[in-house]
């Protein structure tokens, strides 16, 4: 829980600086933490479940970032940004394209895959590996450039 007692000392602190922003976004993880803690069949809440959370606020952002950017609304597109921004900082570093590559290169060579009828395989086996440090949409297009014959 070492996340949800940072974000409650960082709620304090944007308060205080009087960072509308950055308060907006940090009270968005803690509700969606709250959320997921008190969920039914939620289980044991660890690190994991926090980086499972945080990626699902960033997607829900981006999501809406695009639909305010077509509709042609850069007021609400920079809110939906900036959040982002917020809520990206708490997340590990994100790999890159070809660090990830790499990594699904070695997964396949390592297990002999050579189809795409094994993207399922190396799909499960990459998002154990890569889990918060690649977006799933990320690793399965790799996945299928490597793959595709």
């Amino acid at each position: 829980m070492a996340l949800k007692n940072q974000i409650d000392q960082d709620i304090k602190a944007a308060m205080l600086a009087k960072d509308q922003a950055r308060l907006r976004g940090l009270r968005a993880i803690k509700s969606a933490i709250l959320m997921a803690e008190t969920e039914k069949n939620a289980g044991v809440f660890n690190e994991e479940s926090e980086i499972k959370v945080l990626q699902r606020l960033i997607k829900q952002r981006k999501e809406s970032a695009e639909i305010y950017q077509q509709q042609n609304r850069p007021d609400l597109y920079a809110i939906e940004k900036e959040e982002q921004d917020v809520i990206e900082s708490y997340l590990p570093k994100q790999l890159d394209r070809d660090e990830i590559r790499k990594i699904i290169l070695s997964i396949i060579e390592e297990n002999g895959f050579t189809s795409i009828k094994d993207m399922g395989k190396v799909m499960g086996m990459s998002n154990k590996i890569l889990a918060g440090k690649a977006d799933g949409k990320t690793i399965s297009e790799i996945v299928k450039e490597v793959l595709a014959p």
